[in-house]
């Protein structure tokens, strides 16, 4: 029976705590595990592996506070693929060969190509093939969000993806409402569809709310400190971890939203009878989920968790 090492971080010095446990970690050879030993919930470091090793890591809890956490680390098979949102993250251009086959990127983006494959029986040699194409093509032109400081992420995500929502809302709104009206009747998918757009723009307006006015400047508030400010990095909340996990929630709870919007819409595609203002409004409505989806994944698989391993390193 394999005797699986402890390592007490308890006794670490905190700087040190880290790239011990990463040494650690490093050691193990497939298949192999090591339990640490705390006396907070370590899930920053999860996030720093992620950042740091990817998505070849098991992570189990074996004991959970409130005075000591046991956490069981082990180490998968090398080989294991990278998950779709960060294939993304790398590299924005490949979102459009998951938006091709239907693969979500953004609050699925946990997922391997391979599991979200065969979740919806695609072919994953098809989808590696338009990745691998999209390899040898140059990078020139694509912006690299991956290497962005975090302050300038924050920045573009407000004044390109907040401001386009902002701006967009009232226009659509005015659009599947008209629609609604008009060819209710006829059509009463487009009902349904007003009142589910309404409930996406209430849910987004609150969480947009909360970003710019909570977890945003605290995200400043650490890359000041990191490049020398004696801004204070400690919250209100606790750890980012906990905004994290609700803004994400909401971007779970939005996406759904917008998957019965495009179920209802027939995939934004309008009968062909109907007027210019329900085909115009089909239009739109699939350009806002489209943004919505690269708004999310730069959230959820960029700034999210590298906000979290700069947290962690105070």
């Amino acid at each position: 029976m394999q005797t699986i090492n402890i390592l007490d971080v308890t006794i670490i010095e905190p700087k040190l705590k880290h790239p011990v446990i990463f040494q650690q970690f490093d050691l193990l050879i497939e298949g192999e595990a090591f339990i640490i030993h705390n006396d907070h919930d370590p899930k920053p470091l999860y996030y720093q592996l992620i950042g740091e090793r990817g998505n070849i890591f098991t992570w189990e809890y074996i004991e959970s506070g409130p005075d000591f956490w046991k956490v069981k680390i082990g180490k998968n098979n090398i080989s294991i693929e990278s998950t779709i949102g960060e294939i993304v993250a790398k590299d924005f251009r490949k979102a459009d060969v998951f938006k091709k086959y239907n693969l979500d990127f953004c609050c699925g983006g946990k997922k391997t190509i391979t599991q979200a494959c065969n979740e919806k029986k695609i072919d994953y040699m098809a989808v590696e093939s338009e990745l691998n194409k999209i390899d040898a093509q140059s990078l020139k032109s694509t912006h690299k969000f991956d290497e962005w400081k975090l302050d300038f992420l924050v920045d573009y995500i407000l004044n390109t993806h907040h401001e386009y929502v902002k701006k967009s809302i009232p226009i659509l709104l005015e659009y599947v409402n008209k629609v609604s009206k008009v060819h209710g009747d006829s059509h009463p998918e487009v009902i349904a569809i007003a009142d589910v757009f309404y409930e996406a723009t209430e849910e987004l307006k609150g969480h947009m709310y909360k970003e710019e006015q909570i977890l945003f400047p605290y995200i400043k508030q650490l890359v000041n400190a990191k490049l020398g400010d004696n801004l204070a990095t400690h919250c209100a909340f606790g750890s980012v971890q906990n905004p994290i996990n609700m803004m994400e929630h909401e971007h779970d709870v939005v996406g759904e939203m917008f998957k019965t919007i495009r179920k209802l819409s027939n995939d934004y595609i309008a009968p062909n009878e109907v007027c210019a203002t329900y085909k115009v409004s089909y239009s739109k409505l699939k350009e806002f989920e489209e943004d919505l989806h690269q708004h999310i994944h730069l959230e959820n698989n960029i700034l999210f968790p590298k906000s979290i391993l700069l947290e962690s390193l105070f």
